[in-house]
């Protein structure tokens, strides 16, 4: 029996044909979702919005909570950041106190006044220096521009010139940074004698 008597004939498959029954396979729609398949997804989406916006809300008041206490911390060291130096400064006021009281008695023992004078100094520049603060006393020094101040210039012979002759006022630094500059006198040259004519 031929292939045409028997009435089916064989057709060759070619690539491109395969490749489109694949596609048309591929391009279907997926099958719809029940209603009760969409609810869940929505609620899934919902509670997970949910939990992202309490977290949200949580940060936002966790960086609140922060400024306020960083905020707080400030003001208390604004307030009381003196509060060490006053402790160590108040020994030294009572003292000075004492020796004014001892000062007025007619009978006052000036030996004794200096001493306390003396005792009272040292506590106040123990204090001083508990705290970072220090003297600059430059007599006989050169003259620095950063950490002196010149009151005037004497002409000497005796010393270098530019060199702090006298201190009219000390200088302190508090942790190496100035607060107030030494002020002072400074020695120049001696001018040259005018030549005989």
């Amino acid at each position: 029996m031929s292939e045409q008597e028997s009435g089916q004939q064989d057709i060759p498959v070619t690539p491109e044909a395969e490749a489109t029954e694949t596609s048309t396979d591929a391009e279907q729609p997926a099958a719809p979702l029940s209603a009760e398949a969409l609810s869940a997804k929505l609620a899934q989406a919902e509670e997970k919005i949910a939990q992202q916006q309490d977290q949200l809300l949580r940060g936002q008041a966790d960086v609140e909570n922060l400024k306020r206490r960083h905020t707080q911390a400030l003001e208390k060291a604004h307030k009381f950041g003196a509060e060490k130096i006053v402790s160590d400064l108040l020994g030294v006021w009572d003292s000075l106190e004492l020796g004014l009281q001892a000062a007025q008695d007619e009978q006052a023992d000036v030996a004794k006044l200096r001493e306390g004078t003396a005792l009272t100094l040292k506590m106040l520049t123990d204090a001083m220096q508990k705290q970072g603060v220090e003297q600059n006393d430059p007599q006989g020094e050169p003259f620095n521009p950063e950490l002196h101040q010149a009151m005037s210039m004497q002409p000497r012979d005796d010393v270098d010139p530019d060199t702090v002759i006298q201190v009219v006022q000390k200088g302190y630094s508090l942790n190496g940074r100035l607060v107030r500059p030494a002020m002072v006198m400074v020695s120049q040259a001696m001018p040259e004698p005018a030549p005989a004519e």
